[in-house]
């Protein structure tokens, strides 16, 4: 992955700010771990509305839903409470039945979390592995940005 999506002067990169309540710490008042999954899912359904496809047009007009296939997750710094972050997201590759999508967490600037997400398209009603549409597709791959 490179340095992080948050030096890439780009305009497909999408970016959802957040904050940390206390319902995302621990008792020591930093993130729990598994409450930045949230955070990259929150960012990643902005930024499919963001581009005209919510969830539930998806889903009711299209048959389509994305589910996580798999996940790498490496955690730099911890997010505390009150921290106000940013969840950026980079489309790095659209196949036909799939995403890769590069995503990372920061605080003022600074780098907590760098995440890279494989996502399936699968049939809403079924949860089979279907191509995505070809409006949708054509779309997401103008989306792409590519590693240098």
């Amino acid at each position: 992955m490179p340095d992080s999506p948050f030096s890439i002067p780009d305009s497909r990169l999408f970016s959802w700010p957040t904050r940390v309540y206390w319902e995302d710490t621990d008792a020591g008042g930093v993130v729990y771990h598994a409450q930045y999954l949230a955070f990259l899912e929150r960012a990643r359904t902005e930024w499919l509305r963001a581009h005209g496809y919510g969830q539930e047009l998806l889903r009711g007009s299209h048959d389509l839903v994305f589910a996580v296939r798999a996940m790498r997750i490496d955690f730099r710094k911890p997010a505390r409470l009150d921290d106000a972050l940013q969840v950026s997201v980079a489309l790095r590759e659209c196949r036909r039945a799939s995403l890769v999508i590069e995503q990372a967490i920061g605080r003022d600037g600074e780098r907590l979390l760098d995440a890279e997400v494989r996502v399936a398209a699968l049939d809403a009603g079924g949860f089979r592995p279907r191509a995505i549409p070809a409006t949708l597709h054509r779309e997401l791959q103008s989306l792409q940005v590519r590693a240098d």
